[in-house]
């Protein structure tokens, strides 16, 4: 099986200017625990990376910083773990065991966000 025929294709994403607070208020909103980073280029949405619930609490409001103020693109990590839409699913799961990720954003052919695994 495919990741592409299981994930979820309905992402919520934002730029990388979104600020910290914008964000939670989208995990609050849709009930998610995390937001893509993307960019648009010719109508596709570019992943660029990715910012859990976790990352707010421990990057910005644990060290009591300012969530008005940051933004995304400041707290996002630096590599970003795509996979096809036509990865084999074992596949999938294995790369994120080993990379340590729990969420994999899915990307089309072309590059665009195809959804979320």
């Amino acid at each position: 099986m495919q990741v592409g025929e299981i994930c979820t294709r309905e992402v919520i994403c934002a730029n990388t200017e979104t600020t910290i607070a914008a964000a939670a208020k989208l995990m609050r909103q849709y009930h998610i625990g995390d937001v893509i980073v993307t960019r648009e280029e010719q109508g596709r949405r570019i992943p660029l990376g990715i910012v859990t619930d976790r990352d707010v609490v421990l990057g910005v409001v644990a060290p009591e910083l300012n969530p008005n103020t940051l933004t995304v693109g400041d707290i996002m990590g630096p590599e970003l773990v795509t996979a096809p839409e036509t990865e084999d699913v074992f596949d999938a799961v294995q790369r994120m065991r080993n990379k340590g990720v729990r969420r994999i954003p899915i990307v089309q052919e072309d590059g665009g966000l195809a959804g979320i695994l």
